[in-house]
């Protein structure tokens, strides 16, 4: 039994470590882009997302963020979690009509290489999960 539970444990912790990237593995151009896109950010921890893009995660004025970047160092997105009432009150209206039913997980802001700047909210139905992407405006763009 303890070989098993140790042989279990040595699993969780590798995989675990395999998920997180050292600095000195995240590519230089990586960190290279992300300091000209980030100058004053020169700590950010780095893990690599389900995509295989590296993503930092830095403070910025207290909030934090996350900044995805291709493995050959191309800035997607940066995104931050919000809270519904920091939504614009256009947007606010619609998930309390049309998605009243539903469940919000998560809200964030997102500002991405070709959509521009837009808020994503992660909503639930029965365990069904989604993503309805607004423009400020509460044009629905996905």
């Amino acid at each position: 039994m303890r070989t098993c539970l140790f042989f279990l444990t040595l699993f969780i912790s590798v995989t675990y470590m395999s998920c997180q990237y050292q600095d000195g593995k995240v590519p230089k151009v990586v960190k290279e882009n992300f300091n000209a896109k980030y100058p004053n950010e020169n700590d950010p921890d780095w893990d690599i997302d389900k995509n295989d893009n590296f993503e930092a995660s830095f403070k910025k004025d207290g909030v934090h963020y996350r900044a995805d970047f291709s493995p050959n160092g191309n800035w997607i997105e940066t995104e931050n979690n919000i809270d519904k009432k920091d939504l614009p009150e256009v947007i606010q209206d619609i998930i309390d009509t049309k998605y009243e039913a539903y469940k919000i997980v998560e809200i964030e802001e997102v500002t991405h290489y070709q959509k521009g700047f837009f808020y994503d909210v992660e909503i639930t139905k029965d365990g069904n999960k989604q993503d309805v992407e607004f423009l400020k405006s509460g044009a629905i763009i996905n």
